[in-house]
């Protein structure tokens, strides 16, 4: 049987483009729909024609797309989707792209060819690349603000995010009331837009404070990443260590254990998101703790505003600093 992926592959284009040539000719160039017809009815592709009939029509389902489901973060906000949607009605399908900003025009288009609409959550994809995928696309954004081609956001696809700038405002506080003054920065994936949020935040807030931001560099999500970020703390001479997220806090914690580094006595470490891992672990980790659950029926009721007629503004969430076993005051000499 001749597949969409054999008609995008003999014409060049991509499985969204070939969906939308079929679906939606009109949101297709026209060389590109003569290109993708006529290679579809020489290879005698026939579209699944139940499928077809769903996008004619309404769905009564909705999409959701996140980086990485394995990150206790996106499982939480999966969950809240689902729970909102379903009670309002609506199914969910949900797609994973591992973190691969490559794939998620592909996943949007197939996700948008079976769906009413779509929530995307932290896409890494960049704006240009973005705006057009969603070109067309029913969608609400989470933790991801979208420029329009003025430079302003986008009212196409509004936005639900939290106060990262506030967030890491308490965490630097927390810190300085403690004592320390070198603080290091374990940034996430360069890609990620809340993560450069959270980058300048600290960065405004050490200059109000006086403190010394280290930053340590650029890691992986996870928890090895933050195991690297460890040792390039250690390195530095920071009393005190920042991570993007509460995997990537973890891994440093597990790291510093590993080598011999007291915490809080010599080394205080701070997370953000406070998902579930941060109180299963010794000492518990400090950390923002962001209504990831909140986060999730907010997209869904922004995503069913727009499908219902009405419209839908972009707002964001507050957040609060947890303080756990993570921090402490500053080591009175130098870590080694």
């Amino acid at each position: 049987m001749v597949t969409v992926h054999d008609v995008a592959r003999a014409a060049g284009v991509s499985i969204s483009t070939v969906s939308r040539a079929l679906s939606n000719p009109e949101r297709v160039a026209a060389e590109t729909l003569e290109r993708v017809t006529r290679v579809a009815a020489e290879l005698g592709y026939r579209p699944n024609q139940a499928a077809s009939g769903l996008r004619m029509g309404r769905t009564h389902a909705v999409g959701l797309l996140v980086p990485d489901l394995e990150n206790p973060y996106f499982a939480t906000v999966t969950k809240a989707v689902q729970a909102r949607a379903r009670a309002e009605g609506y199914e969910v399908f949900v797609a994973d792209s591992d973190e691969d900003p490559d794939v998620e025009a592909e996943l949007i288009g197939a996700l948008a060819a079976r769906t009413d609409g779509l929530v995307v959550a932290s896409p890494r994809t960049g704006d240009a690349e973005l705006r057009a995928a969603l070109a067309g696309v029913t969608a609400v954004l989470a933790n991801r603000e979208l420029a329009g081609t003025s430079g302003a956001v986008s009212p196409e696809a509004p936005c639900v995010s939290v106060d990262d700038a506030d967030g890491v405002a308490q965490v630097l506080g927390h810190l300085y009331a403690l004592g320390h003054r070198k603080v290091g920065v374990a940034a996430g994936p360069s890609s990620s837009w809340s993560g450069g949020r959270r980058v300048a935040g600290l960065k405004a807030a050490a200059e109000q404070r006086d403190v010394e931001l280290v930053e340590l560099g650029t890691f992986q999500p996870y928890f090895a990443g933050g195991t690297q970020a460890a040792d390039y703390a250690l390195a530095s001479g920071v009393t005190a260590v920042v991570a993007f997220n509460d995997l990537m806090a973890l891994g440093i914690l597990d790291r510093l254990r590993h080598r011999g580094v007291g915490v809080p006595g010599e080394m205080s470490v701070v997370g953000f998101d406070d998902v579930q891992l941060a109180t299963l672990v010794s000492p518990a980790l400090t950390t923002v703790h962001a209504p990831l659950a909140r986060l999730g029926r907010r997209a869904v009721d922004l995503l069913l505003a727009r499908l219902r007629g009405g419209t839908s503004a972009s707002s964001e969430l507050p957040v609060e600093l947890t303080i756990r076993g993570s921090t402490g005051p500053v080591p009175a000499g130098p870590v080694n």
